[in-house]
C-alpha cells in the first residue's frame, strides 16, 4: 500500500506556472534507500502514473511513454536529496506529483506537489496605486517577517490554486466551442 510518511519532506506544495516553462521539486530523504520513485496523479484522467526511477548510483528507469527529455532526476547531498526537474511543460502535465521510497515492501510517499501549467497566467485585477503607509502594519511583526516560513498558509494557497484551476477548466469548453463555431464559419464561407 501507499503510506504518507515523515521520512520524505517534499518541496513546493503548490506550483502555478506556464506552459513551456521548467519546473524542479525536491524530495530530502532522512533514511537510507535503495532510489527515489515519482508518480503523478492526474485527476482529469483519474490515473496514477509511474514517470522515473532513480537509484543510488544515479542510474534512471523511465515508465512506459514516460519522455527522457521532458523529466530528469538529479541527486544531490550523497542520496540525501533528489530533484525532479520537468522541463517543456504543458497543461497536460497537470497533476500532484508524488516522490516515494521503498520501505520493507511498503511504498511511502511524499506529501505531494500540485502542478498546475496554463497557457496564460491570469492578471492581477487593475486598481488605483494607493500610497503605501509609512508605519508598519501591526499585524506584520518582525519575529514573524524574520520567520523563514512562507506567509501564506496551505489555508489561503489550497482554495487560491482551487479556484485558479476550476476557473481554468472552465475556460476548456468555452474555447472548444468558439474552435467548433469558427471551424463552421470557415467551412460555411469557404465551402461555398
Amino acid at each position: 500500500g501507499f503510506y504518507a510518511n515523515l521520512l520524505l519532506t517534499q518541496t513546493p506544495e503548490h506550483i502555478l506556472t506556464q506552459t513551456n516553462n521548467k519546473t524542479e521539486i525536491l524530495c530530502e530523504l532522512k533514511k537510507e534507500h535503495t532510489g527515489v520513485y515519482w508518480y503523478r496523479w492526474s485527476q482529469e484522467r483519474q490515473h496514477f502514473e509511474f514517470l522515473v526511477f532513480s537509484n543510488t548510483l544515479g542510474k534512471a528507469t523511465y515508465g512506459t511513454n514516460v519522455s527522457q527529455d521532458k523529466f530528469r532526476v538529479h541527486e544531490q547531498r550523497s542520496h540525501s536529496s533528489y530533484s525532479l526537474h520537468i522541463s517543456q511543460l504543458h497543461p497536460s502535465d497537470n497533476g500532484t506529483y508524488y516522490c516515494s521510497v521503498s520501505q520493507s515492501s511498503q511504498l511511502l510517499l511524499g506529501s505531494g506537489t500540485w502542478l498546475i501549467v496554463a497557457d496564460a497566467l491570469p492578471l492581477p485585477p487593475k486598481t488605483t496605486q494607493t500610497p503605501l503607509p509609512k508605519k508598519p502594519v501591526p499585524w506584520i511583526t518582525k519575529s514573524r517577517a524574520a520567520s523563514r516560513k512562507a506567509p501564506c498558509s496551505p489555508l489561503v494557497w489550497i482554495p487560491l490554486a482551487a479556484g485558479v484551476l476550476l476557473l481554468l477548466l472552465g475556460l476548456v469548453p468555452t474555447a472548444h466551442r468558439l474552435h467548433r463555431l469558427r471551424r463552421r464559419l470557415w467551412l460555411r464561407i469557404h465551402g461555398q
